[in-house]
């Protein structure tokens, strides 16, 4: 379906074959046992809880682009060691294998109910989506890209931040993504941002934070550091739901919380509330009282 995808062992976990090893999962939230292809023609959503389980990149894609439009960029770059960091190498091989993909961001331009975009999908299930100097890149290349063709661009957000193994060369990615936007910014492309769970540490304090409209699934973690360090750090309990999207929409931090059945329409009417990508030309309380 995709380009530069589906051929993938990443995409064939979600053959009729994954089911028969894999019929049942457990709902995190509610603990109710589900089935897998009930779950997965619910978009993985929970039809007891709503409860969003987390997707691969090739799920979301298949979600929200458009058939038969998407067409990855970069597929061929890959991570190397540039520190020596003991073990790096084989945790790569292993994400590698487990998931059929390179790195944890797939880029691309698709269509959204025929709105054109570029994309950048991250995916949790690659080293959580850790952010080092090939995930930095592809986003960066992908935004340059979105730059030169005057379209808007939009990233799913699905990462725990900086990945440790590539010390300061992964943090200035923070910096390099940040500058490109500011470019992107100042051409007066539209950026959409969407957090999904979790959204977490450098990537949170970089490019995840600084859409032009900032979307966010129900219940995503949404933090630079995770709850569970603050409460060592200070030692209190934290208020019930701290750092989730609704305590973040509460504080002004996202716009808009959308559930996954919504997420393609939601994002094909702000394509065209923005008309090649212009903030200018329509405001967000005109789309938020649409």
């Amino acid at each position: 379906m995709f380009p530069g995808l589906k051929k993938t062992k990443y995409i064939e976990l979600d053959t009729q074959s994954y089911f028969h090893e894999h019929p049942f999962e457990k709902c995190p939230s509610c603990k109710e046992i589900l089935v897998q292809k009930q779950l997965r023609d619910n978009l993985k959503v929970c039809p007891h809880c709503e409860y969003h389980f987390r997707l691969t990149a090739a799920e979301r894609l298949t979600q929200v682009v458009d058939e038969g439009t998407f067409e990855e960029w970069d597929a061929e770059l890959t991570s190397s060691d540039p520190l020596s960091f003991p073990g790096y190498m084989e945790k790569l091989k292993k994400a590698r294998e487990s998931t059929g993909l390179k790195e944890a961001v797939v880029t691309g331009y698709g269509e959204i109910d025929g709105e054109p975009a570029a994309l950048a999908v991250m995916d949790s299930h690659f080293m959580m989506g850790s952010m080092g100097i090939v995930v930095g890149e592809k986003i960066a290349r992908a935004i340059e890209k979105a730059l030169d063709q005057g379209l808007p661009f939009i990233a799913f957000c699905a990462s725990g931040g900086a990945r440790m193994q590539e010390g300061m060369l992964s943090l200035l990615q923070m910096a390099k993504v940040s500058a490109l936007l500011n470019k992107f910014s100042q051409a007066r492309l539209l950026y959409i941002s969407v957090l999904t769970d979790p959204t977490t540490g450098g990537v949170t304090a970089s490019f995840a934070s600084l859409g032009d409209i900032i979307l966010a699934e129900p219940g995503a973690l949404i933090c630079f550091t995770g709850p569970r360090v603050i409460e060592q750090t200070i030692g209190q309990k934290l208020p019930d739901g701290f750092q989730r999207a609704e305590f973040m929409l509460a504080k002004g931090f996202i716009d808009l919380i959308v559930h996954r059945k919504s997420m393609k329409a939601t994002l094909a009417k702000l394509l065209r509330l923005h008309p090649r990508g212009d903030r200018s030309a329509r405001s967000r309380t005109e789309f938020h009282g649409a």
